[in-house]
């Protein structure tokens, strides 16, 4: 069954609270919206960017019913720690699929994201983690803000290297889903976050160019 047929079948519906992500797509909100309940959005782990237990334990009121958790970039959530603070509140725990997980040849993926974790420096690499299938490889430039990341990425652009921001709005900035949500780890990721090329058909010549242009920038660079 899926999310949404998952959140009906528990009877949730009209005047209870999910609780779901704000950094990643929409679609969590999404299915809660269909279901006829509202979407709480709560803070993220900085180093995993699934939802934290503890900022879902912040946000349960009265009208708590669930949480939806997606797991981000490749990375696996929160389990463990999620359906113990389902059991501890009576409140029903799911694992919505991330959008667009499945990707071609996660172990050569796996071995790639290993040479970039060696060698990569002035970014924040991310954590390896079992099950992690590296969908995107997201590093974090670290400083003030967006303007660093942004000219980090322009950088990198300009010796060749594909790069993407993996989350330009975080869901409770976006119109749809508008909330007075206070976010600091959200936000914060969401400024400094940035996917570099992982693919599966990348050859050590493409991983070494990556690895160069990063690593000349030294990490920081002012804003444009």
């Amino acid at each position: 069954m899926g999310t949404l047929a998952l959140l009906r079948a528990a009877g949730i519906g009209a005047g209870d609270e999910v609780v779901v992500p704000a950094f990643g797509t929409p679609e969590a909100a999404r299915v809660v919206v269909l279901a006829g309940a509202v979407p709480v959005f709560a803070d993220i782990d900085p180093i995993t960017y699934c939802l934290d237990p503890a900022a879902v334990a912040e946000v349960i009121g009265p009208r708590t019913a669930g949480v939806v958790a997606v797991g981000t970039f490749g990375r696996p959530v929160e389990s463990v720690r999620l359906h113990g603070l389902g059991r501890r509140h009576g409140l029903l725990v799911l694992e919505h699929p991330e959008e667009g997980a499945a990707v071609a040849d996660v172990p050569q993926r796996r071995v790639h994201a290993a040479y970039l974790d060696r060698r990569l420096s002035g970014v924040v690499t991310p954590e390896c983690v079992e099950g992690h299938s590296y969908r995107q490889y997201v590093v974090r430039v670290p400083g003030n803000g967006r303007p660093d990341r942004d000219a980090f990425a322009r950088a990198i652009r300009a010796r060749g290297v594909a790069c993407s921001v993996p989350v330009k709005t975080p869901v409770h900035r976006t119109p749809d889903y508008l909330r007075r949500a206070v976010l600091p780890r959200t936000e914060r990721a969401a400024d400094e976050t940035l996917a570099l090329p992982v693919d599966a058909a990348m050859s050590r010549r493409d991983l070494q160019r990556v690895v160069s242009a990063c690593n000349a920038l030294g990490g920081l660079l002012a804003p444009a």
